[in-house]
């Protein structure tokens, strides 16, 4: 499901136009690969991280010649005020949430440099609005997604780190609440499957 939700992403986030993109916490760049190739050929696509072995593995991706990768702490942007069109973050706004101040400095970071007009696109686990459904959810990632994650992959420490951090991150409506307190407006989000996920949209 991740790469789905993440090409969903990105075409909603291509609407966006303009001539900057910027993935944030680009990890391995598999959205901001998705964002190149959707992206017209003037369009600058970057991929920030502030892990320099991520962005090395980015780099073997074969979109990785028309991407600009820079090592940064996203809380801590190099780019001009008014100066992107858009940003993206997928599946890292967990990694980012030390506290809701914390987050809610960091979305205010990206509004900073997005231009007037700009779109921010957030892709994140989210929480079920059922009860029983977020039990069954909750449930297993906490008892299945390390596991199963780590006999594929071969590593269990990122999956042991979902299962403390999916079950405690904020409901769809607390996000979009987040968002706007950054000084959003026209904050949108549409659930993905029962809510376990959700696609965040706001505009500058």
């Amino acid at each position: 499901m991740d790469s789905i939700w993440r090409k969903k992403t990105a075409k909603i986030a291509a609407e966006a136009g303009g001539s900057k993109w910027v993935d944030m916490c680009s990890g391995t760049g598999e959205t901001a690969a998705y964002l190149r190739r959707l992206a017209p050929p003037e369009t600058e696509v970057y991929a920030v991280d502030l892990s320099e072995a991520m962005l090395d593995e980015a780099k073997k991706k074969p979109e990785a010649k028309n991407i600009t990768f820079i090592v940064s702490d996203v809380k801590e942007l190099a780019f001009e005020d008014n100066s992107i069109d858009l940003i993206t973050i997928s599946f890292a706004t967990r990694n980012i949430n030390l506290s809701k101040e914390v987050l809610t400095e960091t979305f205010a970071e990206f509004h900073r440099v997005l231009k007037p007009g700009g779109r921010f696109v957030n892709l994140e686990t989210s929480q079920p609005s059922s009860s029983l459904i977020r039990s069954a959810f909750h449930a297993f990632v906490k008892l299945l997604v390390k596991p199963i994650g780590g006999a594929i992959s071969g590593s269990y420490t990122g999956y042991a780190y979902l299962k403390h951090t999916i079950p405690r991150f904020y409901p769809a409506d607390e996000l979009s609440d987040i968002i706007k307190a950054a000084g959003f407006d026209k904050v949108e989000y549409q659930r993905l499957i029962f809510g376990i996920a959700a696609i965040h949209q706001g505009i500058k």
